[in-house]
């Protein structure tokens, strides 16, 4: 993941720490004064809060420099072209250039022997705060209520939700978790038999009614099923839907009223770049949107996906599906993240 993006930071990086050497190493008498236009002894502040120009020579002169939006537009304009080409999406690219410049421009900064270390800071910073949007641990949700947690997935067909639901169940199993699936796809043909695959395959309860059933009725079932035996999480798979089909999606709204699932999991592929996002928000409107996992995240060289959806939809990312295998289910981790984008 972000084999694209990694190598354009590294550019922004390398560019931007020439445009703060180009200002530490410029002659500090070369920054002339502003007028005293009140004659009170105080020379004028740019417009905008830039610094003045005695604040930058003062700051030269020290060994340190201040910058202003001028010096870094080159490399931040070069910088949102990289992240628009890797599917980041346009509000959240101008969310992490407006981190950037919050970090680095109008205060003084002291030159050290690393000024790339400057410049990895401030993008650090930037790309943590969108990517660790609402972020909690599933665990430590699970653990905090009431048994049986309730689950619900959504998602268009195709994305690998099904097998996903069973990549969860394994993980909770080894997290010392038990649970029920549930199979409210009750319109696919062969959706039963396909979720029945991986319960059988791990050992673990499916609650499933004929095609064309109540899909409410299915989870509801579920959730009496996991309170007789004692079982802590109820998985409901819905149908494959996109938002323009009404139908489906008000049969979400009344999985919402009959079931009330503690948490609503959107599904969807990272290779779908900028479609995942608009998806994703596009279900957050319909039916609140706790946390996504993004399968195939082991194929996408891009990455922008994991970059802009907790930002779109203002809920986390909780995993990441990197393989064909039960065990391919990652937790997301924004700093591991956040270190792995920079690393290139």
């Amino acid at each position: 993941m972000f084999d694209g993006l990694k190598e354009k930071l590294g550019e922004f990086r390398e560019d931007a720490a020439d445009v703060v050497e180009e200002q530490a190493e410029a002659p500090a008498d070369s920054e002339a004064p502003e007028a005293d236009s009140d004659g009170d002894g105080e020379t004028a502040e740019a417009e905008g809060g830039s610094p003045s120009l005695t604040d930058r020579a003062k700051s030269l002169a020290t060994g340190k420099v201040i910058l202003d939006a001028d010096d870094l537009e080159d490399p931040l304009w070069e910088l949102e072209m990289a992240l628009l080409e890797n599917d980041v999406e346009m509000a959240v690219a101008e969310e992490i250039l407006d981190g950037i410049e919050a970090e680095l421009v109008g205060e003084e900064k002291t030159i050290t022997e690393s000024t790339t270390g400057l410049i990895e800071s401030a993008l650090h910073d930037a790309l943590l705060e969108v990517v660790a949007v609402g972020q909690f641990d599933l665990l430590d949700r699970i653990a905090a209520t009431e048994p049986p947690v309730v689950i619900i997935f959504t998602g268009v067909n195709g994305v690998g939700k099904t097998t996903t639901i069973a990549k969860l169940a394994k993980y909770l199993e080894t997290e010392g978790y038990s649970s029920v699936m549930a199979n409210g796809d009750t319109y696919r043909a062969g959706a039963n038999e396909q979720i029945e695959v991986h319960a059988d395959r791990l050992d673990v309860p499916l609650i499933s009614h004929e095609q064309g059933g109540d899909p409410a009725a299915v989870i509801y079932d579920a959730v009496e099923y996991a309170e007789a035996h004692d079982i802590d999480v109820v998985l409901g798979d819905t149908a494959g839907r996109l938002h323009t089909s009404d139908d489906l999606m008000s049969q979400l709204s009344k999985i919402d009223r009959v079931v009330d699932p503690d948490l609503t999991l959107f599904v969807d592929e990272a290779v779908a770049g900028q479609d995942a996002v608009n998806r994703a928000s596009e279900f957050d409107d319909a039916a609140h949107v706790d946390g996504s996992i993004l399968t195939k995240a082991d194929a996408d060289t891009h990455g922008g996906a994991a970059i802009s959806i907790a930002s779109v939809t203002g809920s986390p990312i909780l995993f990441l599906g990197t393989g064909q295998e039960y065990e391919d289910l990652e937790p997301f981790e924004p700093e591991a993240v956040v270190e792995d984008l920079l690393s290139g």
